[in-house]
């Protein structure tokens, strides 16, 4: 019994457990499998992906204060996060994945990492 390739049909020779002829294959299999099938996620995850850019440039040492202008400037959006965590007294922070941030007054953004 012969086994094709998942990718492009060809009879694969090797091992017993192999799934493609090449790499190539496997390649092209696993980024069409993997694609962000609608532009909303795929927007999404770029925004996602900037925002945390973003919180990593001006949080270097795990603790930061800026102005909430400079993360603007840099094109922050402060509509996409992928968390929120709420302190016993009530605070808000704000999560993009481990790198957070919590709204001051006086328009500064204290920047957090999450150990």
């Amino acid at each position: 019994m012969s086994k094709e390739c998942l990718e492009c049909g060809e009879k694969i020779t090797g091992r017993v457990d192999k799934k493609f002829c090449s790499d190539p294959c496997r390649n092209s299999y696993n980024n069409r499998l993997n694609k962000d099938s609608s532009n909303l996620i795929r927007n999404t995850n770029n925004l996602l992906r900037k925002n945390y850019r973003i919180l990593q440039e001006l949080n270097p040492d795990q603790k930061a204060t800026v102005p909430k202008a400079k993360m603007a400037e840099k094109g922050f959006d402060f509509n996409f996060f992928t968390s929120t965590y709420t302190t016993k007294s009530g605070t808000i922070y704000y999560f993009v994945y481990d790198m957070g941030y919590l709204p001051l007054e006086n328009n500064f953004i204290a920047l957090v990492k999450r150990e």
